[in-house]
């Protein structure tokens, strides 16, 4: 974990920003298997950036995995558009899931306050499932969400993303080629729930989103 945070710095030079009232983790499986749809999800994913830029009030730190052992994490960035540059250098490499580091790294960032959501998009788990839940359960005790959209239709990604999605309270749901385009109102609404609590998101799907009502029915009532 120590190396982890270590390597924040190389993502990019640090952003000064002045202080958010609160903060949104986006993670990303960047290993190869992601490769066939990456440049358009990546695209997709934009999308949450531009509306948690419009919303303002809101830090997003950028986190992803790929290769044997390389996990990044960019500072928080109340300009979330710049993190669209920053995704754009990232390219897939082949190495296995890296999700318990990710997990482990929200649980840091909510100990320090602040983090309201952690967002994570990838197709595959190759860990420990109950050692994923058991960090899950951490960020439950925090208060932290995880929304995690899969892609394709891996049963243990499934199976893994549903119990993770259930102890913190979040939500999991599917998408393909074919819903791809769901992505990107499903990322705007995470930024508005971030940013503004259900009510947030109450308010961008009276704007006609789509995501947005769609996320309101899967959340659990508090």
């Amino acid at each position: 974990m120590a190396s982890f945070l270590t390597q924040a710095s190389r993502i990019a030079p640090p952003v000064q920003t002045t202080p958010a009232t609160a903060r949104l983790m986006f993670a990303l499986d960047a290993t190869m298997s992601r490769q066939p749809t990456w440049d358009r999800a990546r695209d997709l994913q934009a999308g949450m950036f531009e509306e948690a830029a419009r919303l303002g009030g809101l830090a997003v730190r950028l986190v992803y995995f790929r290769g044997l052992d390389e996990c990044r994490a960019s500072p928080w960035v109340e300009d979330p558009r710049r993190l669209a540059g920053l995704m754009a250098k990232v390219g897939c490499e082949g190495g296995h899931t890296q999700i318990r580091k990710v997990l482990s790294a929200a649980r840091e960032a909510a100990g320090a306050g602040g983090l309201k959501a952690l967002v994570y998009v990838g197709d595959c788990v190759e860990e420990d499932i109950d050692l994923l839940c058991a960090r899950a359960g951490e960020l439950a005790l925090l208060g932290v969400p995880v929304f995690l959209f899969q892609e394709g239709s891996d049963p243990v990604a499934a199976r893994a993303f549903g119990e993770i999605a259930r102890l913190t309270r979040g939500v999991h749901l599917a998408f393909d080629h074919r819903s791809a385009a769901e992505l990107a109102g499903l990322l705007r609404a995470v930024a508005a729930y971030a940013a503004g609590g259900l009510g947030g998101l109450e308010q961008l799907g009276q704007r006609g989103n789509a995501g947005a009502r769609l996320l309101l029915s899967h959340i659990s009532p508090g």
